[in-house]
């Protein structure tokens, strides 16, 4: 029943973007002057409902997909996610059930999200330094905030965490070295995000991309480090320990060591349609046929097809393009899919 794509990539993972919404105006992802109040998001009949993530998902994974992930805009502001959860984690088949938050929600949710069945999180913070973290989040948003989501998370098992970190030259990369010693210090997996070019209104240029290995050169001058072999088949992050055997760290290299070729993940998005990559152009809807009465067998088909004719490998033909057509190529926003 497995999927495999043109390039004989399976289908492992599964995005769900429960909404478009997010609390924060991250610069990189929903930049404060385009999304403001006159903005118009999904209506609320527009979005799936979780009886309707949890029947596209209960095929998704009988199709090979493992590994869920709840994504945004912020997953925590889609009421009562918690319900979500509990019925994604009684699906048969799936492995790992994660999700990614800015945690600003999470002291409230927390308690809710691991009765529920909640195993993994992921949390997202650029930087200890509050003046940069309120230029990068919009203003939105101090670390004490996230921080007590980080603390909230701790305590109720779920640790290690995995802490997602974008890295911008000339914004926030001249403090990596303090957020690799504090996350080192409370046993998390800190992993750096090189800036990529998702969407198509951050303003992206290449110069302001602070390649894996010059992160890695920054932090191993002050915390030695080694790189550590992936542990599976479709890993994203390139590992790295540190010396004295206290932890590591993961770079996201999509823009300078892209790994398309062995990309696994098919995203939902919180209108129903699946895409093949980041950095699609369009998807595929399963909402509009599910809502009009498709059969599971029928939905199962346009999911093999969808995947079944993937070619997507944008990551690794970037370089290749001209600035012109990367601007003029308009992909789906990363807020609207998630990471």
């Amino acid at each position: 029943m497995n999927l495999h794509d043109q390039y004989e990539r399976p289908l492992r993972d599964l995005r769900i973007s429960v909404t478009d919404r997010c609390n924060f105006r991250c610069p990189y992802c929903m930049p404060a002057e385009i999304f403001n109040e006159r903005y118009q998001f999904l209506p609320k009949p527009h979005l799936l409902t979780f009886e309707e993530i949890t029947r596209l998902t209960r095929i998704i994974v009988r199709l090979g997909a493992l590994k869920i992930r709840l994504t945004g805009g912020e997953p925590l502001l889609r009421q009562d996610i918690e319900k979500l959860v509990a019925m994604l984690n009684a699906l048969e088949g799936v492995d790992d059930l994660a999700m990614t938050t800015n945690a600003f929600l999470l002291p409230q949710k927390i308690d809710a999200l691991k009765a529920a069945g909640l195993r993994r999180l992921t949390i997202s913070l650029d930087t200890l330094d509050d003046e940069i973290f309120r230029q990068m989040n919009g203003g939105r948003s101090g670390v004490d905030k996230v921080l007590a989501g980080i603390y909230a998370a701790e305590t109720a098992g779920f640790t290690p965490l995995k802490i997602n970190a974008v890295v911008q030259r000339g914004v926030n990369d001249h403090r990596l070295v303090d957020l690799a010693r504090f996350f080192k210090a409370r046993g998390h997996i800190l992993r750096f995000i090189e800036y990529m070019d998702v969407g198509n209104m951050n303003g992206w240029r290449m110069e302001q991309v602070v390649s894996a290995a010059e992160i890695v050169e920054t932090v191993d001058a002050e915390l030695p480090l080694e790189p550590v072999a992936g542990n599976y088949f479709g890993e994203v992050a390139r590992r790295y320990r540190y010396l004295d055997g206290e932890g590591e760290i993961g770079l996201i290299s999509s823009v300078t060591q892209p790994f398309c070729g062995s990309c696994t993940r098919m995203r939902l998005s919180p209108e129903g349609q699946i895409f093949t990559c980041l950095f699609a152009i369009e998807g595929a809807s399963l909402r509009d046929p599910l809502r009009a009465g498709a059969t599971d067998d029928e939905l199962e088909a346009i999911i093999r097809a969808t995947w079944g004719e993937r070619i997507d490998r944008y990551s690794e033909i970037r370089s290749s393009l001209t600035e012109e057509v990367r601007d003029r190529r308009k992909k789906v926003e990363m807020y609207h899919i998630g990471g």
